[in-house]
């Protein structure tokens, strides 16, 4: 039987940097002078962000985790939020590139702390277990703690979703998940914890859309 989409939930959330976040450019050249692991900018004005797709995987892939699932698409309920390409199922949620607050790019603009354009560079290196001594150092770029970013996610609601309260749970319990992990690289030295706060969360219904 054919299902017709009849609103969507339309969700605004402030995502607090709670420790150092790098989220890594795929530029295969380093610059001379410039950090070894860059982080990814907006093109258009150089400003960092967290890409949507980031958010999204990293909140999938902990929930897959959490059900137990051996590999991408091993749980029906994950599945049908967030899509699944091998069956031919479309994702329900919407997350988009959060971009850096106001706020933020004002406070950063006046730093006298950042050691790039809005953001840090963190030194780190290999300690070698014999000598002792330091190996391999190298410059990774980050976005401060305290730095909020922008974020809109929006979920698909089909007639045979009841209310959508479903889907709006599971991605509760993703975002606490994420908070409880980390987002980007080297989480486990550190990096990347996240703390989100709902704002608002609106419905929007096509329920009457075509009505005369």
């Amino acid at each position: 039987m054919k299902t017709k989409l009849i609103k969507k939930i339309h969700q605004v959330y402030s995502i607090e940097i709670v420790t150092g976040i790098h989220i890594g450019d795929s530029k295969e050249n380093v610059e001379i002078g410039g950090v070894d692991n860059p982080i990814i900018r907006r093109s258009v004005d150089n400003l960092p962000y967290l890409p949507g797709s980031s958010i999204k995987g990293k909140i999938r892939s902990l929930l897959e985790q959490i059900a137990g699932s051996a590999e991408i698409g091993g749980n029906s309920e994950i599945n049908d939020l967030f899509g699944f390409a091998n069956d031919n199922k479309p994702s329900k949620i919407i997350i988009r590139d959060s971009y850096m607050s106001v706020e933020s790019k004002k406070a950063l603009d006046e730093s006298d702390y950042t050691d790039m354009p809005y953001s840090e560079v963190k030194f780190e290196n290999t300690i070698n277990r014999v000598t002792g001594k330091a190996d391999n150092p190298r410059q990774t770029e980050r976005v401060p703690a305290g730095t909020f970013f922008d974020l809109e996610i929006v979920i698909n609601v089909w007639d045979n979703d009841a209310d959508g309260k479903k889907s709006v749970t599971l991605l509760e319990k993703g975002i606490k998940a994420l908070e409880n992990d980390y987002l980007g690289g080297s989480g486990s030295r550190g990096y990347g914890q996240v703390k989100f706060h709902k704002i608002t969360e609106t419905p929007v219904s096509f329920e009457h859309y075509f009505d005369k």
